[in-house]
């Protein structure tokens, strides 16, 4: 960990079993018998140890269950690679508060099938990371003012709501940990991070429960990495546990394509701000792709304010159930006078305009028609994944009054969730990095509904002409 006061950058990269390998590296090594599962599981619990009070990231951890069962970990793509689930999927044996001290939560007494699913790709599930209340939010804050910090710099926001997961990936506790994105929830926190975070197609893995059950399910299932091999990897092992005949495979894919690509620009978010920073970052992304030989031009995206409003309609329903049907939900314990600011804001806001959920969700459900259209001219998307810089820690506190807090959030988060919406992919790389603090700035490559694969080998072919930086390397 870095004491130094002026970076506050935290990191747990030494020499141990984990050393600064990704996943895939970890479980070639296991492979190979030149570690053990139990030395990589114990150096990724000493590394926890050592970082997570100063990153807050984990909501419970079950260490001692990971080292008596790391011994029968023997199968799949990522077989005794340390795992984290971020709390708002259920994991047999912990409960799942989602972030909100609303809930008080019962252990699960099973796994769901999507649980299944990933530990099907061989994890050591080393416990629950946090996400802030819901998930509602683009900062991992709470209304008692705690946060999880950012490894980069301890002052900024790590993004959310798979703040926690995003957290331990870059500081190097796990090479990869559970993410799910409901409206950016896996590409922002990558992006404030550094990583990698690919939001599937609508209906690439199982669902859970509660994504199911949406009139539009918004909500997908995935991971955080430090390497695109490992995302490819573990997309790779997740079709070969389940297979959406509905999508075209993804398959294992291990390097860029020859193809050249038809890349629309998008320099501009749907609200108009977008910050000078995150604009030099994605003209240079551009022109690195040029440079590449791929075809870049610009493109004014057909899609108006009226869907920033249709969508924050929508995310204040959500808000709503939860809030009044949240004993159902969560069980007798649960005490809506717990939520926070946020959460109450929104179901405040749906309850207003609730008269108009039907002419919202079909506009809604019209957008995905007018985006799969731009495919018939382009095969990518390149746009920011977020309009500014990473805040600092407080700028989107639930502590905020509703309409200033949300507001920001309006402004930050616009580039994401069409592609939630839609069902479409969407991949955050890291592409760039601000002038004070040298935090990093991302870029969003997003597709046609089921072709992640395009976005997996643009991203290898991005990763070997400019590799990421690695936090432990950086000054």
């Amino acid at each position: 960990m870095d004491e130094n006061k002026t970076i506050k950058r935290i990191h747990a990269f030494t020499n141990d079993a984990l050393s600064d390998l990704d996943a895939t590296g970890i479980a070639q090594r296991i492979q190979s018998k030149q570690v053990s599962v139990d030395e990589v599981v114990q150096a990724a619990i000493a590394r926890a140890q050592l970082v997570n009070p100063s990153l807050n990231a984990i909501e419970i951890d079950c260490f001692e269950r990971a080292s008596k069962q790391n011994g029968y970990i023997k199968h799949g793509v990522f077989a005794g690679v340390p795992f984290f689930f971020k709390d708002n999927l259920d994991y047999l044996g912990l409960p799942s508060n989602h972030g909100s001290k609303a809930v008080n939560a019962k252990a699960a007494e099973s796994n769901p099938q999507l649980s299944q699913q990933m530990l099907e790709q061989g994890f050591v599930v080393l416990g629950k990371s946090k996400l802030p209340e819901f998930g509602l939010n683009a900062s991992t804050e709470y209304k008692n003012g705690t946060a999880t910090v950012n490894p980069w710099h301890s002052d900024y926001s790590c993004g959310a709501s798979s703040g926690g997961s995003a957290a331990l990936v870059a500081s190097g506790v796990v090479p990869i940990a559970h993410a799910n994105d409901g409206g950016g929830s896996i590409r922002i926190p990558a992006a404030c991070c550094g990583l990698i975070g690919l939001k599937p197609s609508r209906g690439r893995t199982y669902d859970s429960e509660a994504a199911s059950s949406l009139p539009i399910n918004i909500i997908s299932e995935g991971v955080l990495t430090r390497s695109v091999r490992d995302t490819a990897h573990f997309f790779a092992g997740m079709e070969s546990s389940y297979y959406n005949k509905a999508l075209p495979r993804i398959g294992t894919i291990h390097g860029p394509s020859k193809r050249r690509l038809r890349i629309a620009l998008v320099p501009q978010s749907i609200t108009g701000h977008i910050d000078q920073e995150t604009t030099q970052t994605l003209f240079e992304t551009a022109k690195l792709l040029e440079n590449l030989g791929h075809h870049v031009e610009e493109l004014q995206l057909p899609i108006s304010i009226s869907f920033v409003n249709d969508f924050s309609e929508y995310w204040g329903m959500l808000s709503f159930l939860l809030s009044t049907f949240g004993k159902k939900i969560f069980g007798a314990d649960f005490n809506p006078k717990e939520l926070d600011n946020l959460t109450v804001g929104l179901s405040k806001l749906y309850k207003k305009n609730f008269y108009k959920t039907p002419l919202f969700i079909y506009r809604l459900k019209k957008m995905q028609q007018q985006y799969r259209e731009l495919f018939h001219h382009y095969d990518v998307l390149l746009s920011p994944v977020l309009a500014h810089t990473t805040p600092k820690i407080g700028y989107l506190s639930p502590q905020l009054a509703f309409d200033e807090l949300f507001e920001r959030i309006q402004n930050y988060v616009t580039f994401t969730p069409i592609q939630n919406v839609v069902g479409a992919p969407g991949l955050s790389i890291p592409m760039g990095q601000t002038a004070v603090d040298a935090l990093p700035i991302s870029m969003q490559l997003s597709a046609d509904v089921g072709d992640e694969k395009t976005l997996i080998e643009l991203a290898y072919e991005i990763e070997e002409a400019q590799p990421w930086r690695r936090i432990q390397d950086a000054s």
